[in-house]
Formats: C-alpha cells, sequence, structure tokens
C-alpha cells in the first residue's frame, strides 16, 4: 500500500505521453481530462504520502520531476496553437527555471545528501500553471465554444511565473545558495 503514491507518480508520468499524442490528434478535450486527471493524481499521492506518512525519497525525487515534465512538455505543445504575447518568453523562463531546480536539487543531493521537496511556493506555482493551462485547454476545445480573452491568459501566465520565479528564490534560499539563515544546514528538514 506504501507505494501507491510512487505509482501515482509514475502514472502521472505515463499520462504525459498520452496527453501529447491527444494533442498531436488535436482531440483537446481529451487532453483536458489528462491534465486534469494528471493533477489529480499528484495532489492524491501527495496527500496519501503524508496522510499515511508514505513518504518516500523516491518520491521526493520523482514526484517534482513528473511535475516538471507534464508542466514543460504541455507548454510545448500550447506553444503550437495558442500565442498569448507572453507565451513564448514565458516558456523560456519556465524551462531555464526548472533546469535550476533540477541542478541545484541534484547538487544537494549528492553534496549535501539533502532531498528537496515541494513547499508552498512551488505548489502555489503548480497550482497557477494548472489554472492558466486549463483555462487555455478549455479555450481551444470547440465543445465548450468559450471566448478566453488573450489578455487574461497573460496576465495569468504572468502571475504564475511570477510565482514560480519566486519559488526559484526561496529554495536557492532553503539549499543554501542565496542568503545566510540556511547556509550548510538542511532547511529542507524543517518547516522553514
Amino acid at each position: 500500500m506504501r507505494h501507491i503514491p510512487n505509482i501515482l507518480t509514475c502514472l502521472r508520468i505515463v499520462m504525459v505521453f498520452v496527453f501529447i499524442a491527444l494533442f498531436v490528434k488535436q482531440l483537446y478535450l481529451a487532453c483536458l481530462i489528462v491534465f486534469i486527471a494528471a493533477f489529480i493524481t499528484d495532489v492524491l499521492d501527495g496527500f496519501l504520502a503524508r496522510k499515511f506518512n508514505w513518504v518516500s525519497d523516491f518520491g521526493k525525487l520523482v514526484d517534482p520531476f513528473a511535475d516538471k515534465f507534464m508542466l514543460i512538455s504541455v507548454l510545448i505543445c500550447l506553444l503550437f496553437v495558442e500565442h498569448p504575447p507572453l507565451y513564448p518568453y514565458m516558456l523560456g523562463v519556465v524551462l531555464f527555471k526548472e533546469l535550476m531546480m533540477i541542478f541545484g536539487g541534484l547538487f544537494l543531493l549528492k553534496k549535501r545528501k539533502i532531498t528537496v521537496y515541494a513547499d508552498i511556493w512551488g505548489k502555489l506555482a503548480t497550482g497557477m500553471f494548472f489554472i492558466c493551462v486549463t483555462l487555455t485547454l478549455v479555450k481551444l476545445t470547440p465543445q465548450f465554444n468559450l471566448i478566453i480573452p488573450d489578455t487574461l491568459l497573460t496576465v495569468l501566465y504572468a502571475i504564475a511565473l511570477i510565482i514560480s520565479i519566486s519559488s526559484l528564490f526561496h529554495y536557492a534560499y532553503k539549499g543554501g545558495f542565496i542568503g545566510k539563515k540556511y547556509k550548510n544546514k538542511n532547511a529542507y528538514d524543517k518547516d522553514a
């Protein structure tokens, strides 16, 4: 039973490929369903891991990877069909930020034996991007026939991007890369 969160995380990685296959066929309603299902598995695996103390180092590493893999894959797909003014630049910043998170996390794991996990800033960024992508997919889905202004999407994506960049600085602070408070300490063992 304790492996259920990890199974859900691996399922979410598989969902990325399902999403891409559906997106290529322009089955946007199906894409929306897969994307929402992936988000639900993300919430569920985190809830189960904390509720029943099924937290594992595998989960701490692979769960954020699955989130990043899904987000980046979806944003790249959307870049081909939807172009709010900020969008290409946003994708570049998100890619840079996620790469910094991956390399920083690997450095902390290898050099300091610290496993980086998602905190409130990362969860806020994930939630905000979920809203943005969901609205974009709703806009693309003919069955809904909804007009969602590019201006609204641009503002929401900008807010998501700001929260995402803030989370990068927060992780860097907690990991001891910037600031002095957590220098040489494992801040991820604290509620900092």
